[in-house]
Parts: C-alpha cells; sequence; structure tokens
C-alpha cells in the first residue's frame, strides 16, 4: 500500500477561492450523482501546520468521499510562517468557515447536514472553529458554528500538551511563537482545550497505536466521545486503502 502522503489522486471537480492570496482557495469534490441537497463535508488537512504539508494529500480520501455521495470541500490555509505573523492560520480558519457552507450550497450540499473534520493538526483547527460563537464581542475571529457535528481524526486538540510531548518537534511553538510559558496570551485564544467548548457533538477519532499524536491528545480534551481504533497508527485514518477505513467512513455518516 502507497504512502497516503504520495499517493496521487484526481484533481477536484473545482476550486473557489475564499480570499485574495493564492493559498486562499477551497476544493470541491462533488458526488456523480446528487438528485438532491447531499451532506456536505469540510475536510481539513494536517500536517504540524508547517508549510511542506498541504491539501492535496487527502485528495484520495476526498475522492472516496465525494463517491459515497457527499460534497466534500478540502480547503488550503497559511500555515507556520506563511503569514506575517502567527494570527495568519487563524484569519484563514476563520474566513473558510464563514464562507464554505454559501460555497458548497451553490454545488449541491445540504446546508442543514455538515460536517466538520479535520486530521491532526486539522483537527486542532475544526474544533478551534466550532468554538467561535463564544469569543468575546469584538474578536476578529468570532463567528458562527453551523456544523452539524465536528470530528477530530488523531486531532491535536490541546495546544498545550502539543507543547509539553515536544510534538511534531516543537510545531506549536513554530505556529504560535513559543511555548505555553513564554506567549500565554496566544495559547489563551488559540488552544481548543482551554476555549468554551463547542455546542454541536464532538467525536474524537484516534488510533491505539498512534506514535505521532498519542490517543492521549483526545482522551484529554474536555468534551466529546472518541472512537479508539485498535492497531492503528496515525495515518490509516485518512487513507480509504486501510483497514479502518470503513470504521471512518461509519463515523463521518451522518447517522452515526
Amino acid at each position: 500500500m502507497s504512502s497516503i502522503l504520495e499517493r496521487p489522486a484526481p484533481p477536484p471537480d473545482l476550486t473557489v477561492p475564499y480570499g485574495e492570496l493564492p493559498e486562499q482557495v477551497i476544493d470541491l469534490h462533488l458526488p456523480l450523482i446528487a438528485p438532491e441537497p447531499v451532506p456536505l463535508i469540510v475536510l481539513v488537512h494536517g500536517g504540524f501546520w508547517r508549510p511542506v504539508y498541504d491539501r492535496t494529500h487527502l485528495g484520495p480520501m476526498a475522492r472516496a468521499l465525494a463517491a459515497h455521495g457527499y460534497v466534500v470541500a478540502v480547503p488550503e490555509y497559511r500555515r507556520a510562517g506563511m503569514a506575517a505573523d502567527w494570527e495568519g492560520t487563524f484569519d484563514d480558519i476563520a474566513a473558510i468557515f464563514g464562507q464554505v457552507t454559501g460555497i458548497a450550497a451553490a454545488h449541491g450540499a445540504d446546508p442543514g447536514r455538515i460536517t466538520w473534520a479535520g486530521h491532526s493538526a486539522g483537527g486542532h483547527l475544526v474544533l478551534w472553529a466550532a468554538a467561535r460563537p463564544y469569543f468575546p464581542m469584538g474578536s476578529r475571529w468570532r463567528g458562527a458554528c453551523d456544523a452539524t457535528r465536528v470530528v477530530s481524526l488523531a486531532g491535536c486538540g490541546s495546544l498545550r500538551l502539543c507543547a509539553q510531548w515536544n510534538l511534531g518537534d516543537g510545531a506549536v511553538r513554530l505556529l504560535l511563537g513559543g511555548g505555553p510559558d513564554e506567549v500565554p496570551e496566544r495559547y489563551a485564544v488559540a488552544d481548543p482545550a482551554a476555549l468554551t467548548p463547542p455546542s454541536v457533538p464532538v467525536i474524537h477519532v484516534h488510533g491505539t497505536d498512534d506514535d505521532v499524536v498519542p490517543i492521549g491528545m483526545s482522551q484529554a480534551f474536555p468534551v466529546g466521545r472518541v472512537v479508539d481504533l485498535l492497531h492503528t497508527g496515525h495515518f490509516e485514518l485518512i487513507d480509504p486503502e486501510s483497514h479502518v477505513w470503513p470504521s471512518v467512513l461509519g463515523v463521518l455518516s451522518p447517522n452515526s
């Protein structure tokens, strides 16, 4: 089985901008037949927020989900060091989730059945986005959460733990410009585990053998149901050729 990080996939059906920069785009993967509006899955890629990892490695997963009848939106965003300051990533995520439903609804997505899903660092970002309704009035990141539920796939739900465990060889320190004791004000607004929990259901899917983001990360998150997948590592969760794909597909189903 080839690595999901290198496996080619068909291109998206279309790519739509949500901003003016080259990175500010959303790929849409559409089902072949959609006689009526179908569920939307917004799928956010991981890669420890590093520029070297972009949305292309989610192509096989997005196409597989579209083949099962979903509209799948795969956004790109600026990662660590790609913007003038640390806030650029969060500016992009706020803009994405402020626009993606309208963009996808124009192409057959049902705005009443929306799953926000993210893998690894993408799990952090969807959990953060789902907490935006509770941000202080006046925060430029405050916004609605129109998701039906949030699915974190081996997500980095606690940035403090990411720093303490030195995941990704200091990845979160690169993202935020320091550790939680150096820039506590940034962790206070960027760490989902420190924010008011989302009001929609949260599901954490995690492999018991994950040595990239240990399952203790999902188990430590304040809310949500943890689905642990035995004998499973980090990347199997986004690989439609893996032995756990039926389980992941089941969790992503609107009826799960």
